[in-house]
């Protein structure tokens, strides 16, 4: 009975673990890299072989490291925060000791970091920027209007760009797959700040819907979605295939939706729903990898 009862302690742990960690998100990073190198850097070649490629594994394995690290510093540092918007979901403190996550943090930077040096220097440098951000983030920058959501969507795009610096291919391709992640995940962070707006005021963080009201926040939200339309608009120019398409019929009016329905969003539940929709956009562009040579 005894031994049963430290098993399913023990499994407890580890499902508290990998929920603080995203593990959802760490998945969806994962996939990413993977269509990216797939679908944009190495059509040619077989599937299988490029799915089995060691430093494509190592590259993604240590991109999903640091990320793990970097939500449990944040979720270290949200205790407080988190009692206020998110009670049902702390784990730090609760199921997981402050003392056990910092190390954990630290290990796993280190992992990380040691992995992409060992697949290439660039890599290397690239974790420990991002290793490093993620922590100034969730210490000092997402407390600051726009800061700290500039820091995270670029570390999103990031995601991408590491493939670029270590394959040297399809530069301008990967680029514009990136812009596309960095401005989805603008508008997703902001949307999250006004979602998150009583307890963020509660402790004295000046996020933009603090600072400028929620109306002023969703115009700047606008501007961003212009700012990804307009792009998404110029590849109509560059590719003429079943990619635009894709792009037509899912991806812009996904984006129209989204600004209709934060146009008349006013509550918690409404801004947590737009939020997650955002991931689906993310989820959509990502997928059109597949159609980009066709």
């Amino acid at each position: 009975m005894h031994q049963n009862s430290a098993t399913l302690t023990h499994k407890n742990y580890w499902a508290s673990f990998f929920k603080l960690v995203r593990w959802q998100n760490l998945v969806i990073i994962i996939f990413t890299q993977y269509m990216v190198k797939l679908f944009l850097i190495s059509p040619e070649q077989p599937l299988l072989k490029t799915a089995l490629e060691f430093p494509l594994f190592l590259i993604s394995a240590s991109t999903v490291i640091i990320a793990a690290a970097g939500y449990i510093i944040n979720d270290y540092y949200d205790i407080k925060i988190d009692r206020v918007n998110k009670p049902q979901r702390i784990i730090i403190g609760h199921k997981i000791q402050r003392r056990v996550a910092l190390g954990a943090h630290f290990t796993l930077n280190i992992i990380g970091i040691g992995i992409g040096l060992w697949v290439n220097l660039k890599v290397g440098i690239i974790n420990f920027i991002a290793g490093f951000l993620l922590w100034l983030y969730s210490n000092q920058l997402k407390r600051l209007p726009l800061v700290g959501n500039t820091v995270i969507a670029a570390l999103t795009a990031l995601v991408v760009i590491v493939m670029a610096v270590y394959y040297q291919k399809q530069q301008m391709v990967l680029f514009t797959f990136s812009t596309f992640a960095f401005f989805i995940t603008m508008v997703r962070e902001i949307i999250k700040d006004m979602e998150d707006v009583k307890g963020d005021a509660t402790f004295g963080c000046k996020t933009l819907p603090i600072v400028w009201g929620i109306r002023r926040t969703k115009n700047v939200i606008y501007i961003f979605m212009g700012i990804l339309t307009l792009i998404l608009l110029s590849t109509l120019f560059v590719y003429r295939n079943l990619f635009i398409l894709y792009l037509v019929i899912f991806v812009l009016p996904s984006l129209f939706f989204l600004f209709i329905r934060l146009r008349s969003a006013d509550t918690k539940k409404e801004y947590r729903y737009l939020s997650h929709f955002c991931k689906f956009i993310m989820l959509i562009g990502v997928l059109s990898m597949v159609l980009i040579n066709y």
